[in-house]
């Protein structure tokens, strides 16, 4: 047997180079990580006063919008401005105490009244007053101010900081007309140029008998022009600030996209910043730069010298290098010695295409743990040491024997252009055949071995390990001592679920999947009345796919949602077609947990045209396992939508029967299990019958499924089932098929035909 110590130990990287290279890597990083410390503090010191002066900026807009809002207090809140404005209108009034001196003594570009219904009752801009209806040019701009402060709300503007109301909270002399008034302020966008928009109520402020419901509302607007940021900017100290087109370029310079509070852009602002973290870029960073190259060349003459010294030390990491190769306690290669050396003899028989093989065998220890557990783990570890060298006296000079772990343990044999004498089978019974002894102990034992061997299984050592493994659980499954070649079929479940993975991936997009529609006949009329949307999947190359292969391999890989939304829109969209056609949908569990489950119904309700109330929804009973506020939250709210809900597979699962009472369902669906084996005298009829009897007290349809012969449609119509479905009635059909075979049936004489056996078997057989 073939040994890597002598090969481990072939180059030696003496531990003390390591350190060197260590201590060489750490001045490097912490050189490094200084530099960028330096580099970071003064770009980020950058950032930091950008960022406040960002805030300050912000701030004094926030204080400009409270400023004009008390500017507007000092004449709104008055009761001479409810007299003279809205009991006896007074144009001179409004000129002098509103128009002139909010424009003249505050600066106001435009002033506006509004009456109770917002119509126009003053207009003052351009330095005097104009008619009315020229606040229309303005109206819709402002309309969200003035609805917020009809309001209370926000009427979709963005959030700002409401300094004004925090000053109203000392106005106590006055109090009362804080509670009759209301306000609004904001930045917005008016003929493409950012202006401050207030808006007030006006209302008394001494006699409450003068208040007005609706109130009037004064509104005012100032533009955020070149004087209004040259005042910003003295009262700020930042230089600069103002407004551009386009964004401004300057290493100095910050320029940022100003959004108002319409969520509409005008332009950039700018400004100088002071860029306080210059020095360290400028200054400091290039004077430790310096002090880190004459560190590195210090740094370069010891770690030579150092290396130098490390030689000495090379047989000391050889020897460690074998105790990494190898396992303590058998001292045979371990797992990563295993595929080492595996890689190399492959890639050795590889080259230059020389004909050979190499096979790699997985074995155990059979009854390993009841040895280890029976004896104690003493005999345990010596049993691990007893069977590896028994092993590797009987394997031959091309066989590489490892110890994974326990008592898993690993062969490879290859050999150039020759075949074996012995196969590695038998070479393992043969080492077993006589007993090992351990502290007195004689122990027989005997090993499963799964092989694989290249190139049939595998062209790399990675799958002919993986299927080794794979054979391996094989030879354990079918005995004590057996051995095992791997073949596809063991793979072939794992294979096939990874091919449908991928493929349904593509199906989705490549129109393979398609729904067909099972009928449901009235018990009553024997009219088919509703049709149960089923998903098919037609695979270009393997033909139709079951759902039961496909539904759980996509639920797995979280495809369900996507897939079951898809069946729901083709199937709403379906249903809209056949007003008159009730139609059935299974939600799975995937998408009935969906966070977005009632809006993407109130969707699809809306882009199909469908009435939800032509619409059943099928759960499945495993939903109901625990109970859930959530679980009855989503039920309640399809059921709001006009949805009908049914409890599919009744009986099957092991859900509670005060849920049935507690989740109130529409219908209730007998599994096709308990339908298909009435005929049979025994349990299932008991239960059917009772199921029925349930579903009616509680006030739900009951639908039975399965329904195969004429006696099963027969003995559940008879035991009191409002709907059959099953095979017997019609297979599930594509939509082209559907109508025609609906037409052809309830105008035929099937249902007359289904009604005459009824009646027969009703009179002559024991349905009960």
């Amino acid at each position: 047997m073939r040994d890597i110590s002598k090969k481990s130990g072939a180059r030696p990287r003496p531990d003390l180079r390591r350190l060197a290279q260590v201590v060489g890597g750490t001045v490097a990083v912490a050189s490094a990580l200084l530099i960028c410390v330096i580099v970071y503090t003064g770009i980020q010191a950058n950032r930091s006063e950008v960022q406040a002066e960002r805030g300050r900026i912000e701030n004094a807009l926030n204080q400009s919008v409270a400023r004009m809002l008390d500017q507007q207090k000092s004449v709104a809140w008055w009761d001479d401005a409810v007299k003279y404005i809205v009991d006896t209108p007074d144009a001179g009034f409004i000129d002098s105490n509103f128009g002139i001196f909010l424009t003249e003594t505050y600066g106001h570009d435009e002033v506006y009244i509004v009456d109770s219904q917002n119509k126009p009752v003053y207009a003052y801009r351009d330095q005097g007053r104009q008619e009315p209806d020229a606040f229309e040019t303005r109206r819709q701009e402002v309309l969200q101010v003035l609805t917020a402060t009809r309001t209370g709300g926000n009427a979709g503007l963005a959030e700002r900081d409401d300094f004004f109301s925090e000053r109203q909270k000392h106005y106590e002399v006055l109090k009362k007309v804080l509670g009759v008034a209301s306000w609004e302020g904001a930045i917005l966008t008016i003929d493409e140029k950012p202006a401050i928009v207030t808006a007030m109520t006006i209302v008394p402020n001494v006699d409450m008998t003068l208040l007005r419901q609706p109130p009037y509302v004064l509104l005012s607007v100032e533009w955020i022009d070149a004087d209004f940021l040259q005042q910003l900017s003295q009262f700020l100290l930042i230089p600069d600030i103002a407004f551009t087109a386009g964004q401004s370029t300057g290493a100095a310079t910050v320029s940022e996209a100003f959004v108002t509070d319409d969520n509409r852009s005008t332009g950039y602002l700018n400004w100088s910043t002071k860029r306080p973290g210059q020095p360290l870029l400028t200054i400091v960073l290039p004077l430790v730069a310096v002090a880190v190259i004459g560190l590195s060349l210090l740094c370069a003459v010891m770690l030579r010298r150092l290396i130098r010294a490390s030689n000495e030390l090379s047989a000391r990491e050889a020897a460690a290098r074998y105790e990494a190769a190898h396992d303590s306690l058998s001292k045979l290669p371990n797992r990563p010695a295993f595929v080492f050396a595996a890689n190399q003899a492959l890639n050795s028989l590889q080259e230059r295409g020389r004909a050979g093989s190499l096979t790699v065998g997985y074995l155990d220890v059979d009854r390993f743990k009841d040895i280890n557990d029976t004896l104690g783990h003493h005999i345990g570890d010596g049993l691990i040491k007893a069977f590896g060298e028994r092993l590797r006296k009987h394997l031959g000079p091309h066989d590489f024997l490892a110890r994974f772990v326990g008592d898993e343990f690993a062969i490879f044999r290859s050999r150039k252009g020759v075949s074996f004498a012995k196969p590695l089978a038998s070479l393992v019974v043969e080492a077993f055949e006589q007993p090992l002894l351990i502290e007195g102990h004689e122990i027989t034992v005997t090993a499963s071995l799964g092989l694989a061997q290249f190139p049939e299984h595998g062209a790399s050592i990675e799958d002919l390990m993986r299927h080794a493994d794979i054979a391996l659980y094989e030879a354990k499954r079918l005995g004590r001592g057996h051995a095992a070649w791997f073949t596809t079929q063991m793979a072939a479940s794992l294979r096939q679920k990874r091919e449908i993975e991928m493929d349904l991936l593509e199906a989705l997009n490549g129109e393979q999947f398609d729904l067909h529609y099972q009928p449901i006949i009235s018990a009553r009329s024997n009219r088919i009345v509703a049709v149960e949307a089923l998903l098919r999947w037609k695979h270009p190359v393997k033909g139709m796919i079951s759902p039961s292969v496909f539904i759980p391999i996509a639920e797995e890989i979280g495809l369900m949602s996507k897939l079951g939304d898809w069946v729901l829109k083709r199937a709403m969209t379906s249903a809209a077609l056949w007003p008159d056609i009730e139609v059935t949908i299974n939600l799975s569990p995937a998408q009935f947990y969906q966070s977005d489950l009632e809006t993407r119904l109130q969707e699809l309700i809306a882009e199909t045209g469908v009435s939800p109330t032509m619409i059943t929804l099928e759960i499945t009973e495993g939903l109901l396992l625990e109970p859930s506020p959530r679980i009855m939250a989503t039920l309640q709210a399809i059921r709001d939508l006009g949805f009908q809900i049914a409890l599919d597979d009744f009986g099957t699962g092991f859900s509670s029967l005060s849920y049935l009472v507690e989740y109130r369902f529409d219908k209730l669906k007998i599994d096709r299990s308990f339908v298909s084996a009435i005929s049979q005298a025994g349990s299932a009829q008991t239960v059917v019958q009772a199921v029925i009897h349930l579903g009616h007290a509680l006030g739900m349809e009951v639908v039975a499924e399965g329904v195969e012969t004429v006696t099963d449609g027969v003995t559940m119509r008879f035991w009191g089932s409002d709907h059959l479905q099953g095979y017997f009635f019609s297979r599930p059909l594509p939509a082209d098929e559907l109508i025609a075979f609906i037409g052809s049936y309830n105008s035929s004489s099937a249902a007359l035909q289904f009604d005459e056996a009824s009646n027969l078997l009703q009179s002559n057989a024991n349905l009960g």
